[in-house]
C-alpha cells in the first residue's frame, strides 16, 4: 500500500492559494480548498465555527530616507497606520532587542523609532517580536523596525498590537538595516508611511470528527492562515499536508479505534493563536476533559530533525520517544513551553499538547526563512515531508489506541 498518498498533492495545492494572510482572498481559498480536502481525507463534512477577530489589511507602507530616497518595507499585521505626511523621527538601533540592549539604551528610546533584529523562530532562547514591540513601546518609541534575515527580503510577521492603541511597525531587510546605523553626526532619521484599514471580520476553524468505540478525543490540528509575502510553504502548508494525510491513513484503515480522531484546522493564528484561544474558550469542562491529548503540526518538512515541544507535559515524553522508535524517525523534545502555534491553549487548559516542529535549533535550516520571501513550497523536501507523516501518523495511532493509565501519565498525575 502507498502511505500517504496524498501527501504532495494537497501540499501544493495550499501552496497555490498564496500566503493565506487572514482577511485575504487568499485565505478565503484556503478555508474553502481545506474544507473539500478534510472531508476527501476523513469523509466528514466540515464543522465550521465562526471566530470574530479585529480585522486589519496593511494597503502599503514605505520609508523615506533623510535625502529623499524612497526603500521597500513590510506593514506588521495590525500595526497603526501613520498620519497621511507619515511619522518623522530619528531611528536607534538595538541590535537585536535584548532586554539588556533595551535597559542599556532607555534613555535614547522615547520619541524615537526602535530598530531590532528579526531572530530564528524556532529555538530555545529566542526572544518573540512581540516581546520587542512592547518593550518598544511601554519605553516611548514612536515606531518600531524589524530587519529580517534574509540578503533583499523584506520580513512579515505580527506587529504585536494588542489593544487600539499602538505604534506604526514594519519589516525591513537587512540592508536597509545597515543605512541606519549612527554616525558621528548623531542618529539616522527618516520618514515612515504606513496605510492600514481596520474593521470587525471573522475567520473559520475547521473540524472533522470520526468518532471513535469511547467517549474521548484525540486532536490532531494544524494552522490554516500564513503570510503574504510568500506562500507560507512550511509555515504552515506542511503541517496543514501532514494532518491531512495522517487523518486520511487512519480513515482509510477501516478499523474504529478506542478514542475519536478530530482533524482541527485553527485560523487567525498569526493573530496570537486567536482561532484555537476562542475554541478552548467555548469548550465546557466535560469537554475538555474528553480531549486526551493534542498533536499540533506546524512547520515540518526541512532541517535535519524533528522536535516535540512538550509543553511541560514530562510524562508525554516517553510515549513519544517510543513511537518515534517504533516508526525509525528519531525525535528530539523540548520541555519548557513555548507559546509560539496552537498546542499552547490546549496546554493552558490543562490538556496534554505538543508541536511537531522541524529546525529547532538549527541555524541553518530553511526554516530561518519563515515570514520572508523565501518561504516557499521548494524549501520543503519530500522526504523529511513524509518523515513528519510518518511520525504523526505513529503518535496519532497510538494515542487512538491508549489506555486510562497511559493518557492519566500524560498528564503527570
Amino acid at each position: 500500500m502507498n502511505r500517504f498518498p496524498r501527501l504532495q498533492g494537497d501540499f501544493a495545492a495550499i501552496c497555490d492559494c498564496g500566503g493565506r494572510l487572514a482577511g485575504t482572498a487568499s485565505a478565503a481559498a484556503a478555508v474553502e480548498l481545506l474544507a473539500r480536502l478534510g472531508e476527501a481525507a476523513t469523509g466528514v463534512a466540515a464543522r465550521r465555527e465562526a471566530v470574530p477577530y479585529a480585522g486589519w489589511q496593511g494597503r502599503g507602507a514605505r520609508i523615506l530616507l533623510a535625502g529623499g530616497e524612497a526603500i521597500a518595507c513590510h506593514p506588521l499585521v495590525r500595526t497603526v497606520a501613520t498620519p497621511a505626511e507619515g511619522l518623522k523621527a530619528e531611528v536607534v538601533d538595538l541590535g537585536r532587542g535584548t532586554p539588556e540592549e533595551f535597559d542599556a539604551h532607555a534613555p535614547e528610546i522615547a520619541d524615537r523609532i526602535v530598530l531590532v533584529r528579526h531572530e530564528l523562530m524556532f529555538n530555545a532562547g529566542t526572544i518573540h517580536r512581540r516581546v520587542k514591540y512592547e518593550r518598544a513601546l511601554a519605553a516611548g518609541a514612536v515606531g518600531f523596525l524589524i530587519a529580517g534575515p534574509l540578503e533583499g527580503s523584506l520580513v512579515a510577521g505580527s506587529s504585536g498590537r494588542s489593544g487600539e492603541a499602538g505604534i506604526p511597525a514594519v519589516g525591513i531587510s537587512p540592508e536597509t538595516a545597515d543605512r541606519l546605523w549612527p554616525t558621528a553626526d548623531g542618529f539616522p532619521s527618516l520618514r515612515l508611511f504606513v496605510e492600514t484599514v481596520e474593521a470587525p471580520a471573522e475567520a473559520q476553524n475547521l473540524f472533522f470528527d470520526m468518532p471513535g468505540r469511547e467517549d474521548g478525543w484525540v486532536v490532531l490540528s494544524a494552522h490554516i492562515d500564513g503570510h503574504d509575502l510568500a506562500e507560507s510553504a512550511m509555515d504552515n502548508a506542511s503541517g496543514l499536508a501532514v494532518a491531512l494525510s495522517v487523518a486520511s491513513e487512519i480513515a482509510r484503515s477501516g478499523e474504529r479505534p478506542r478514542h475519536g480522531l478530530r482533524l482541527a484546522f485553527f485560523n487567525v493564528e498569526e493573530w496570537a493563536l486567536l482561532g484555537s484561544k476562542v475554541h478552548a474558550e467555548r469548550l465546557s469542562q466535560s469537554e475538555l476533559q474528553r480531549i486526551a491529548l493534542d498533536v499540533n503540526i506546524d512547520s515540518v518538512g526541512f532541517g535535519k530533525r524533528l522536535t516535540a515541544l512538550t509543553s511541560g507535559f514530562a510524562g508525554l515524553e516517553p510515549f513519544l520517544l517510543r513511537r518515534a522508535d517504533e516508526c525509525g524517525v528519531p525525535l528530539r523534545l523540548f520541555r519548557p513551553l513555548q507559546t509560539n502555534s496552537d498546542h499552547a491553549n490546549f496546554a493552558a487548559a490543562g490538556i496534554p499538547a505538543f508541536r511537531l516542529v522541524a529546525g529547532f535549533g538549527e541555524a541553518d535550516a530553511a526554516g530561518r526563512l519563515v515570514l520572508t520571501e523565501g518561504d516557499t513550497r521548494d524549501k520543503v523536501d519530500v522526504g523529511a515531508l513524509r518523515d513528519a507523516a510518518r511520525l504523526t501518523h505513529a503518535i496519532v495511532a497510538g494515542a487512538l489506541a491508549a489506555d486510562l493509565g497511559e493518557r492519566t501519565a500524560w498528564r503527570g498525575s
